[in-house]
């Protein structure tokens, strides 16, 4: 992530479309609480990367991290690895990420109402040209970010997450590390096929150039639509 600053009508819209998120019984538990002071960031910065080594030893000792079953262990293993890779660049460049958004909620069990509010944020973000990445490593400190964020725990709030946002340094792009759509799917019945064959993403290219067009001025360049993506998937019985 770059360090530039996130204008403030940016993280405004940001939370706005958190807050439009469904929640059961239209409770609203949350709290949404922005992080961009230096001194605070830093603070936090020595905590991830603690967290993420006690995270990494969970990993190695198969306390988390395991694929679903009847996939290959040896092939998550190298992915892992990978996505490691951007778990510690994350770790190494914590204390600059421009704004932290620390999200709290009550009584809110398997996290039903919160994530669909951050999930709705990511969305919000990704669409003012925000990269955001969300990570729980910091609930191992759960009570000391507690005390520095001054967190009225005795009314019932509790650490769901944390999102980093930033400006991306490269280029925006599709998850490609993912089993196809038809593979972890079922029409009607566990097993059964789900219907259509989708051997590569569906969704359109999102690099700088179609972003850029997108936030300031429509484009006539086809694949930034997501039109242009028929004849990508066939019908599978």
């Amino acid at each position: 992530m770059r360090p530039d600053p996130i204008p403030l009508d940016t993280q405004a819209r940001i939370l706005d479309a958190a807050i439009r998120a469904p929640n059961g019984g239209n409770t609203q538990r949350w709290h949404f609480l922005l992080v961009d002071d230096p001194t605070l960031k830093r603070t936090f910065g020595e905590l991830y990367r603690l967290g993420g080594d006690i995270q990494q030893e969970e990993f190695k000792s198969g306390r988390i991290g395991f694929p679903a079953p009847g996939r290959d262990r040896a092939a998550y293993a190298e992915a892992l690895r990978a996505i490691s890779k951007s778990a510690d660049y994350l770790a190494d460049h914590f204390d600059e990420v421009p704004l932290l958004l620390f999200v709290f909620a009550i009584d809110d069990h398997g996290g039903a109402n919160i994530f669909p509010a951050i999930w709705s944020a990511l969305l919000a973000a990704r669409a003012e040209g925000v990269g955001g990445v969300l990570t729980t490593v910091l609930r191992y400190f759960a009570q000391m970010v507690n005390d520095l964020l001054g967190v009225p725990v005795e009314q019932g709030w509790k650490m769901s997450a944390v999102v980093a946002f930033g400006y991306p340094l490269g280029k925006w792009g599709v998850a490609v590390n993912r089993y196809p759509v038809h593979e972890v799917s079922s029409r009607n019945r566990w097993g059964a096929p789900f219907g259509a064959a989708i051997p590569e993403a569906l969704w359109p290219r999102t690099d700088g150039k179609c972003l850029d067009e997108r936030l300031q001025r429509p484009t006539t360049d086809a694949s930034c639509h997501s039109t242009s993506q028929d004849g990508k998937f066939s019908e599978h019985r």
